[in-house]
């Protein structure tokens, strides 16, 4: 048991050792990226830790709260050599742009339901100083939605909207969109596939409406969208 406790110290020790010269290393690198002495110090600290939750197991039955598992060092050293700056001498760019598309259509059971909400969003984004002016239209009240979610589409998961099918594509495109190539107005010409575009796959969205008798406990909003993958 003496020897034990002994290379538990000796294990101990290695880990704040490791540690100490992971802290100065991430101090000396400042923030650089990609940093090969602080990447070689982690390693060397992941590896400690490793060891001596080992060791600890083996005497005693106990455990560390550190997850991890053992990193072997050359590996370390060619994955390292792997990473390479944008740009660099080493990189691997690809010719292509990768455009991904996607459509979602909804019903609207209730106009003037819609119209609320909308409204209130609106009026959460306007100060309180200013006329926010009603909502007049199914379209507003959609783009007022997704102008409150910053334009992400689970802004759109309320009870005013009922999800129906989507649509998402994967696109490779020689050239990436030019917002000054359109017109406001036109809707259609960014999404639009020109002859020169390929198209990868396209993931079907169909949404996820739970049964009314459902039990309790799954409390769904029957906005969720499943998808199935076609690959080209």
């Amino acid at each position: 048991m003496t020897d034990q406790n002994a290379d538990l110290d000796v294990a101990l020790d290695r880990v704040i050792e490791a540690a100490r010269a992971h802290l100065a290393a991430v101090k000396a690198a400042a923030g650089r990226i990609d940093d090969d002495d602080v990447w070689q110090a982690y390693v060397d600290l992941n590896n400690a830790s490793f060891a001596y939750d080992e060791k600890l197991l083996d005497a005693f039955g106990e455990v560390t709260p550190w997850d991890v598992e053992s990193i072997d060092a050359d590996e370390a050293d060619r994955r390292f050599g792997q990473i390479t700056e944008p740009g660099a001498g080493g990189a691997d760019p690809y010719e292509h742009v990768v455009s991904v598309r996607q459509r979602r259509d909804y019903r609207v059971p209730s106009v003037s339901a819609l119209l609320r909400v909308a409204e209130t969003a609106r009026r959460s984004a306007v100060p309180e100083d200013e006329d926010a002016g009603p909502v007049e239209s199914v379209g507003e009240a959609v783009l007022e939605l997704l102008q409150a979610g910053d334009g992400s589409l689970s802004s759109l998961d309320v009870p005013e909207l009922e999800p129906l099918d989507g649509l998402l594509t994967v696109t490779e495109v020689a050239e990436p969109l030019d917002l000054e190539a359109f017109d406001d107005a036109d809707g259609n010409g960014p999404f639009a596939p020109v002859e020169t575009d390929l198209l990868v796959g396209r993931l079907d969205e169909h949404p996820f409406l739970p049964d009314e008798d459902d039990h309790e406990g799954h409390d769904h909003e029957g906005h969720d969208h499943a998808g199935h993958n076609h690959r080209h």
